[in-house]
């Protein structure tokens, strides 16, 4: 009998948490031949999550939990679930029900036919608002044009993957950590499958503007030096630009008498070159600060309290 284990990362869930143990306990029941067995990942929740997971734990035997000393991230989160996940495939997917359970059957047979992970994405977000929606747009068409890393639209974490694959993906140790894109740099053959967005009907979204916009930095830091090469080429370009203007205004000067422009055309090139030189420092400062956390070597979470026992990695991260 194969193993699967689910990994949860949960945030402040206490209310739909039960809830998503019941659907999904409906779906995995119905599928003989594997032994499923969750792992919930309590990420420093400020409400009664962990009280939650333990009473299920007390009525599931195959519900356990890992707790965060404090919040450190869906990302790390992630990370714990599958330090400790050792089953023959493992499944990540959200405590919020916009991961639809139903699912699961579909993705073992597309494992079972040799697929290394089967992905899912929304075929549209009838949950979100327009604003949010076209900015959503706008970060996957420019997130595969500017990394290596090709997203389908609409592309979000809930998979499954074999024990190779997790393996690769625990395999890239860096504590800034962006998964939709891992997943895609380590490769595998991977089967998307579409499903239409779930109207949420218990709890809200644990994302904020400012959260998903600082989320999508993370990602474009994490797997392009794209904006770096920009930077060198609109240095070229305007030191180009100003040898030129320098060029005409000599020859202007000299052979036609034209005066040199005064004040205003030179507050507006120094507000240019002002902004465009903050701009650049500001992104370098980006990629430094991201390698000023990288070399500190800080663990990517510590476990506060759990019902698990020894994780299947053999690194310590407290």
């Amino acid at each position: 009998m194969k193993r699967i284990d689910i990994v949860v990362p949960c945030f402040n869930e206490e209310e739909v948490l039960p809830v998503f143990i019941e659907k999904t306990n409906f779906v995995i029941d119905s599928i003989s031949g594997y032994d499923f067995r969750y792992i919930l990942v309590d990420d420093g929740s400020g409400d009664h999550t962990l009280a939650v997971m333990q009473s299920l734990a007390q009525k599931f035997s195959r519900v356990k939990y890992l707790s965060f000393s404090r919040n450190f991230g869906k990302e790390a989160a992630f990370f714990a679930g599958l330090e400790y996940a050792d089953a023959d495939y493992t499944i990540v997917m959200d405590a919020d029900l916009q991961h639809p359970p139903e699912l699961i059957p579909q993705m073992i047979t597309s494992m079972e036919s040799g697929h290394d992970c089967c992905a899912a994405y929304r075929r549209n977000r009838r949950g979100d608002g327009r604003v949010r929606s076209y900015f959503s747009k706008l970060f996957f068409r420019f997130s595969n044009r500017m990394t290596g890393t090709k997203m389908p639209y609409g592309a979000v974490d809930y998979r499954m993957m074999t024990r190779q694959m997790v393996d690769a993906v625990l395999s890239l140790k860096e504590d800034q950590r962006f998964s939709k894109g891992i997943f895609c740099w380590v490769g595998f053959d991977t089967e998307w499958i579409g499903y239409d967005d779930v109207q949420r009907t218990i709890g809200t979204t644990k994302w904020s503007f400012r959260g998903l916009l600082k989320y999508a930095i993370t990602g474009i830091l994490s797997f392009s030096t794209v904006p770096l090469q920009i930077i060198s080429v609109l240095g070229f370009f305007i030191s180009f630009l100003a040898f030129v203007y320098g060029i005409v205004t000599v020859i202007q000067t000299l052979f036609f008498g034209v005066d040199v422009p005064g004040y205003a055309t030179l507050l507006c090139i120094m507000l240019l070159l002002g902004g465009i030189i903050e701009l650049s420092v500001g992104i370098l400062g980006l990629y430094l600060s991201r390698v000023f956390a990288e070399t500190k070597r800080r663990p990517v979470y510590i476990i506060k309290t759990e019902n698990i026992g020894t994780k299947k990695s053999g690194e310590s991260h407290v």
